[in-house]
This record gives structure tokens, C-alpha cells and sequence, in this order.
């Protein structure tokens, strides 16, 4: 019994390790210059909060950046 609950904490162990290499940018509108915080990982198409433009895009892992700017990475 002591063997499957030491699996299971390995488990989530890494599961929580996988989790912490993603992180969120803080990035500015190349048209209006809003700043905003989107996440790196983003899996739909990220707009611009103020004029609507397009800031980042999917692509099959990281967010692909098309109008934006990366101001700062957060952890």
C-alpha cells in the first residue's frame, strides 16, 4: 500500500514541477501602447483590452507574439 501512495506523490510531485515552467508576460499594444499581462501559454487569440488589435496568437505551445512587445517576464 506504501508503494502506490510513494507513486502517487512522485506523481503529482512532477505534475507540479511541469505546472511552474510556464509563465505570464507583461506585455504593450504595438498600436495604443496599453499594457497588459497575458499568459505565455496562451491557448486562444489574445486582443488588445483597449483598441482590439491582436497581440499574441496560438502556436501549438507558446503564444506567438504578433502585436505586442514583451515588457517584462513575471514568475
Amino acid at each position: 500500500m506504501q508503494a502506490s501512495e510513494e507513486i502517487r506523490t512522485r506523481r503529482q510531485v512532477i505534475q507540479v514541477k511541469q505546472m511552474a515552467t510556464s509563465k505570464f508576460l507583461r506585455v504593450h499594444c504595438r498600436d495604443c501602447g496599453n499594457e497588459q499581462i497575458i499568459f505565455e501559454r496562451a491557448n486562444t487569440v489574445i486582443n488588445c483590452g483597449v483598441c482590439g488589435s491582436v497581440l499574441a496568437r496560438p502556436a501549438g505551445g507558446k503564444a506567438q507574439l504578433t502585436g505586442a512587445t514583451v515588457a517584462e517576464i513575471l514568475e
